[in-house]
């Protein structure tokens, strides 16, 4: 079952409300900030639809240890210090500022943070089910401060909030060598895009290659490349747009996209392909911009039952605006901030009630048996699908165990320079990946990839060492 709870755009949002008076999109901060990048939120309701579908617990028993971390605190980690000490915008909004600068400095690390605020909140929707969020106080205090931000004020209506919807939609599943790899449909383009990747990837002997080799980096990075670019022009809700998911899916055509890749010389940057398809494909590429964020979890309980689930608020603190003891998201940048191009509609652009691409990519891996091997997924932004795709590759080719697979230093390609993890052994490859033909940059890439292997009776957890997080189980 694949349960939708992608943000929608208000009924009052328009596609040019992140375009400047020449027509052209505003920076991206300029856009994130404030009320006017916030969605319908849309994670509580699909939450407790798969409740009601799956749930074993009592609704208002789930809340519990929620409520208590809230009410007791918690401690203040090193990463959570660093990002509010480089943030030039939480303090534009009092309550936000007040929460994590008390005292005019960020929090400290080790520092016993508690929210008394998003206890009450919790305490509401337990006893409550999701009617208060939606319809009632809740719905009332997130839409008086996303009219009334001192920061470009929004459009969400008490409207729009009562009448969200989550979906569930048909799982998108692929084999991929001997496995069947199963992951999140549209609007997300995470499954689809890491799904075109393995697919030109079969193409090629990966298992004789060591995950950190010259050779591994490059094909990948070519196949990534070509992913990104379909990704570009293609993805975007299918609610709104025809996408063409078994055309971009189909064996031959990833057949075709893998015989332009030379094993040992970069293209350049890769246009979109043509992939079969029953309607006129007439879009304009267009990136959307998705920085490092996201959370994920992956989990098995006693019976063999498997969630993986990614969430996220967009940026690291969404459009920094806090009600109610949470964060408001800015999930309509993750709209293409360009409606068109040379006068052809971006299929990702902003329409009312419409859904925004992201790329968050949970992940469950069968073997040919139907037998579940692997619970995987990441945030991660836009780079969330070369984290998922060297990762899957290194456990299901190269023989890597997956907490060595989630720690290996990362490298990835979105159609454009190779990406490589600063301070990392990746870097003794830039020399040989410049000659050839790759542009490369050192970056920091922050994953939190989160898996469980399911392998002879036993299930080893894998936790990613650059973010909070642990492996636990009974």
């Amino acid at each position: 079952s694949a349960y939708g709870g992608r943000d929608t755009a208000p009924q009052a949002a328009t596609e040019d409300i992140f375009v400047d008076t020449f027509g052209e999109p505003i920076s991206f901060y300029d856009a994130v900030v404030g009320g006017r990048s916030v969605g319908v939120p849309g994670l509580l309701r699909m939450l407790e639809a798969a409740h009601r579908d799956h749930g074993a617990l009592a609704w208002a028993d789930l809340f519990a240890p929620a409520i208590a971390h809230a009410e007791e605190g918690f401690a203040v980690s090193d990463r959570l210090h660093n990002l509010l000490a480089r943030d030039n915008h939480l303090s534009k909004f009092p309550r936000t500022q007040a929460y994590f600068y008390p005292g005019g400095a960020a929090l400290r690390v080790g520092a016993i943070r508690d929210n008394p605020a998003l206890a009450e909140t919790f305490r509401l929707i337990a006893a409550k089910g999701t009617a208060p969020f939606y319809e009632g106080q809740i719905a009332e205090t997130i839409v008086a401060a996303i009219r009334n931000a001192p920061v470009n004020p929004g459009l969400l209506s008490l409207d729009d909030l009562a009448g969200y919807k989550p979906r569930q939609r048909d799982v998108l599943c692929r084999p991929y060598r001997q496995w069947r790899v199963c992951t999140m449909p549209p609007p997300t383009s995470g499954g689809g895009t890491l799904l075109q990747a393995l697919g030109m990837l079969e193409a090629f002997d990966l298992a004789s290659l060591p995950p950190d080799s010259l050779e591994t980096v490059h094909l990948l990075a070519e196949a990534s490349k070509r992913a990104y670019a379909d990704r570009g022009r293609y993805i975007a809700d299918p609610d709104f747009v025809t996408v063409p998911v078994d055309g971009l899916l189909d064996p031959a055509y990833l057949l075709r996209r893998a015989g332009e890749i030379n094993p040992a010389r970069a293209s350049g940057k890769a246009e979109a392909g043509e992939p079969e398809s029953t309607f006129r494909l007439n879009f304009a590429p267009a990136p959307s911009v998705e920085l490092p964020s996201t959370s994920h979890i992956s989990v098995i309980d006693r019976h063999g039952n498997a969630a993986t689930m990614t969430s996220s608020i967009e940026n690291a603190f969404g459009s920094r605006l806090m009600v109610a003891g949470f964060l408001l998201n800015n999930q309509l940048t993750d709209f293409s901030l360009r409606p068109h191009r040379n006068g052809v509609k971006v299929a990702n652009r902003i329409e009312p009630f419409k859904r925004p691409r992201s790329s968050m990519a949970p992940t469950l891996v069968f073997d040919q048996n139907e037998r579940l091997v692997l619970v995987l997924g990441t945030p991660g932004g836009s780079n969330i699908i070369p984290y998922m795709l060297q990762t899957l590759v290194a456990i299901l080719d190269q023989g890597q165990e997956i907490h060595r697979a989630v720690a290996l230093p990362h490298h990835a390609n979105r159609n454009g320079p190779v990406q490589i993890e600063a301070g990392t052994t990746l870097e003794r490859l830039e020399y040989d990946l410049v000659r050839m033909g790759h542009e490369v940059v050192r970056v920091p890439m922050t994953s939190g990839l989160h898996g469980i292997f399911l392998g002879d009776g036993t299930l080893t957890g894998g936790v990613d060492p650059r973010r909070e997080g642990t492996a636990l189980g009974d």
